[in-house]
């Protein structure tokens, strides 16, 4: 990779990790923090405010994709940047459930992620995108290590609000990035058109991968609807606390992912790991459902949880850009992006609404069975071929 490239991964990896970064803090501790809002009472309420993000999420993903190609991929990366900024301050100010709402639907209308992978793709050579997509995707499973740990100790210092403002404080850093350090876009940017869209969703490979990335975040999001304050009620574990499970859970899983992750790339064994990871999901799912009656219990699928959360989020952006033929790359980027925000809201809606309606365990049940399911498409993937490396000239 040249310099060039290396700063254009490093600063787009920033991006990334500063706004997710914000968004991860708030799940841990958000479920307890609506308790004592105007209208949290309402496990409906307080998933549709989880998940709220992910809607505009997913509504907008392909929008900014397109607005990038027309105007330019900086001033569409910053102006949602500045959209997920003034959605911060509002969910920080806001005095009930609804104001969160409408502070998270503000987040998520600021929805780069299409824009930043697009652009990733800009300023990088083909042999070298897989790189930058995996500096990107691991970025992204670091912070939501962190956020794990430290969102427990910061919800005690500065309480919710706080949290929310820190989220917009963090995306003022992130445009500063954009400005200051990714390197400037080609004059011409690549330019999708509709025919490319129609050759992703046509794509079988492609539409297993956003099944997948669409059901990991569904069950992600829907087991921070429960996880909070099942810790509190099994293990009579104050929220401040919370990070003695955490910690332990994220760097176990660490500890597990790395070598994990070096098989699946060096020693070609990703449709191993993959798999091994979906189905480790689906074990996990079950054992929150069945065998989640103690705080041990859940540290120990909670940690499982992180293993398979990390690797699959670490690697899917980087199978992403393989798959996708070269002129359809910024078209699979978008779709791949609005499934994932798409499963983060229904994570919370449905979380929220089978938990208040059917009971927690039916929530682990669906999740077991959407893993499942995942499982089903996975094994019957065809992984693409390990790229030869080339030597230099």
């Amino acid at each position: 990779m040249t310099s060039a490239e290396r700063r254009a991964g490093i600063g787009l990896a920033s991006i990334f990790a500063l706004r997710m970064l914000g968004l991860f803090l708030i799940l841990p501790v958000f479920s307890i923090y609506a308790k004592d809002l105007p209208g949290g009472g309402d496990m409906g309420l307080v998933g549709f405010a989880l998940g709220a993000y992910g809607l505009t999420q997913a509504c907008l993903q392909i929008v900014y994709g397109t607005a990038s190609d027309r105007f330019g991929r900086k001033p569409v990366i910053v102006f949602g940047l500045v959209l997920f900024v003034i959605g911060s301050f509002v969910a920080a100010l806001a005095g009930d459930i609804y104001g969160v709402i409408a502070g998270r639907v503000l987040q998520g209308a600021g929805a780069i992620s299409a824009a930043v992978t697009a652009l990733a793709a800009d300023l990088t050579r083909e042999q070298h995108l897989t790189k930058v997509m995996a500096m990107i995707g691991s970025s992204i499973g670091l912070v939501f290590a962190l956020s794990m740990v430290g969102a427990p100790l910061l919800y005690a210092t500065i309480g919710m609000p706080g949290i929310f403002a820190l989220t917009g404080i963090l995306a003022i850093l992130a445009i500063l990035v954009v400005l200051r350090v990714v390197p400037a876009a080609p004059a011409i940017p690549r330019q999708p058109g509709w025919p490319s869209f129609v050759e992703v969703l046509s794509n079988p490979q492609l539409l297993r991968m956003n099944f997948g990335v669409f059901a990991l975040h569904l069950m992600q999001t829907a087991m921070w609807v429960l996880l909070p304050s099942a810790l509190v009620r099994t293990g009579g574990l104050p929220v401040a606390e919370h990070w003695k499970i955490y910690l332990p859970a994220v760097l176990l899983s660490f500890v597990v992912m790395v070598p994990a992750i070096i098989a699946a790339e060096k020693y070609g064994r990703m449709k191993l790991i993959f798999n091994a990871a979906i189905a480790l999901l689906l074990v996990v799912q079950l054992g929150f459902g069945f065998f989640g009656q103690s705080v041990y219990a859940l540290a120990l699928w909670l940690t499982l949880f992180f293993v398979a959360f990390n690797i699959l989020e670490a690697t899917q952006p980087s199978l992403i850009s393989r798959i996708a033929p070269p002129h359809a790359k910024g078209a699979a980027l978008g779709v791949y992006n609005t499934t994932q925000s798409l499963g983060l809201f229904l994570g919370g809606v449905l979380g929220g609404a089978l938990a208040m309606h059917s009971g927690t365990q039916a929530v682990w049940i669906a999740c077991a069975a959407l893993a499942l399911v995942w499982l089903g498409f996975g094994l019957t993937m065809t992984m693409p071929a390990a790229r030869i490396r080339q030597q230099p000239a």
